[in-house]
């Protein structure tokens, strides 16, 4: 506890030499703000940084990088603070916030966009929309778009225009030495390939810029829902469905409890269902003649698919990820949707611990397949499927419960299983981060970090450890 103060006495003091120096926000704990400042979406969380700094702009980032390393503080880095794991915040330490740094602007004639670390995908899709444009981004529009994209970014655009990362033009990055650098297909490569899928293990992404293309701004989206019963048929067909589908159409199956929504009857509310959430970018005539089969696939409870806003498409799973509450997720990729695997989902389904839990079984494929396996950092393009065990709940008192059935479910799946997204992590150590590279990929990561980072001075991530952290 000594230890503690001391931190917190040591970093209050020197904030005030620094305030003449800095653009944005000082936030102290014991300030009105700092409650709300060091919250994180993930209500499971809950740390106490000694110092939040809320940049304004790239100098800020700079000079928060050599606080730290001024000061002897552990840093966390927080841009949009959707993660699971919740790594944008720390406790006795130093939180350098980006949240404030939100600018997006389009360039429609290049189709490109730039945009800084604070930006959500809403902010995101608002401006580009404006002209037609858009990249892959979140799935829930309050995400947002650093660590998404750092970490590969897996959307409803991915079939068709890839993962986020793949959109990446260039990034400006503050590195360990406070260092501002730009790394693109042109200059600084080896940064630029270790950033697509390396998280924020080699420095501080000030700005993206991005590759846009057509979209929308209507497109054929939104969900069909069946009774959670008729599962076993309605997967099998599913997976036999989405084999042949073309890169327009990405779609999740989801596994939830009926939320007293006004789109499904009264008489389902409460119970189990499966869902099949899509989403059709190309031209609305053809995505019905596309989706036809699976809209008349056996008896739905619900059907909701049709032409809508792709803003209104990108925002509407945002109800089934309040903030604040508790969230424990298990995820990985599978090779295949097989009849073994399915049952195996199906019977953990049926125990589901919390109506606010989900599985969400995302297909993959299409243009993010094709990329070059050593194009990027990031791994498994291979894979046809993504498995997130999305344990939501209210009350703490119930951790261990909702825990134990998420573990219970990701052991039961193991062996259909191959790697992990970095996204979708928890803190489930440094085994599962390797997990998410190729041996060969995750040794060229280390020997970026070494060059990059090698005191390991971003470590609150999903982290790449040098060869000699303590160098």
């Amino acid at each position: 506890m000594t230890t503690q103060l001391n931190s917190k006495v040591v970093a209050a003091e020197a904030a005030k030499a620094l305030k003449d120096d800095f653009r944005g926000n000082i936030v102290l704990p014991g300030e009105p703000s700092y409650e709300q400042a060091r919250k994180v979406w993930n209500g499971m969380i809950d740390k106490h940084p000694a110092i939040i700094l809320r940049c304004a702009g790239t100098s800020d980032v700079m000079k928060a990088v050599r606080f730290a390393h001024d000061q002897g503080l552990v840093v966390s880095v927080r841009g949009g603070g959707h993660n699971v794991a919740g790594n944008a915040v720390c406790d006795d330490g130093l939180m350098i916030d980006l949240s404030g740094m939100k600018s997006v602007r389009v360039d429609p004639v290049s189709r490109t966009v730039r945009v800084e670390p604070g930006a959500t995908w809403r902010q995101f899709d608002l401006e580009t929309q404006a002209f037609g444009l858009a990249a892959t981004g979140g799935l829930v529009s309050t995400t947002g778009i650093a660590g998404f994209t750092l970490g590969g970014g897996i959307g409803w655009l991915v079939r068709k225009y890839g993962l986020a990362l793949d959109n990446l033009v260039s990034v400006d990055v503050v590195t360990a030495r406070s260092e501002l650098l730009t790394a693109s297909m042109s200059e600084n490569t080896d940064l630029f390939w270790g950033v697509r899928g390396g998280g924020g293990n080699f420095g501080i992404v000030t700005s993206f810029e991005y590759q846009l293309y057509p979209v929308g701004p209507i497109v054929l989206g939104g969900l069909i829902a069946y009774k959670a019963e008729d599962g076993q048929a309605l997967l099998r067909f599913y997976r036999d469905y989405v084999k042949d589908a073309p890169d327009e159409l990405t779609t999740i199956a989801v596994y939830l409890t009926a939320p007293p929504l006004p789109f499904l009857p009264k008489e389902v509310h409460g119970t189990h269902l499966l869902a099949i959430a899509v989403c059709y970018c190309g031209g609305i005539e053809e995505g019905q003649r596309v989706l036809a089969p699976l809209r008349k696939f056996g008896k739905p409870v619900a059907d909701v698919i049709q032409p809508l806003p792709y803003v209104v498409l990108q925002s509407m799973l945002d109800e089934t990820s309040p903030a604040g509450i508790q969230n424990y997720w298990k995820s990985s990729y599978i090779s295949d949707l097989s009849d073994d695997a399915i049952d195996v989902i199906l019977s953990y389904g049926k125990k589901i611990a919390s109506p606010l839990s989900a599985v969400h079984m995302h297909q993959l494929g299409g243009a993010m397949r094709r990329v070059g396996d050593d194009a990027t950092a990031f791994s498994h393009r291979d894979a046809s499927c993504l498995l997130n065990i999305v344990s939501a709940w209210q009350d703490p008192v119930e951790n261990e419960k909702q825990i134990k059935w998420t573990r219970d479910f990701f052991a039961a799946m193991k062996r259909f299983s191959i790697g992990a997204y970095v996204n979708f992590l928890g803190e489930e150590g440094a085994d599962r981060v390797k997990e998410a590279y190729e041996e060969e990929k995750y040794e060229k990561l280390v020997a970026l970090k070494d060059k990059y980072d090698p005191t390991n001075f971003f470590h609150l991530n999903q982290n790449i450890r040098p060869s000699h952290p303590s160098a």
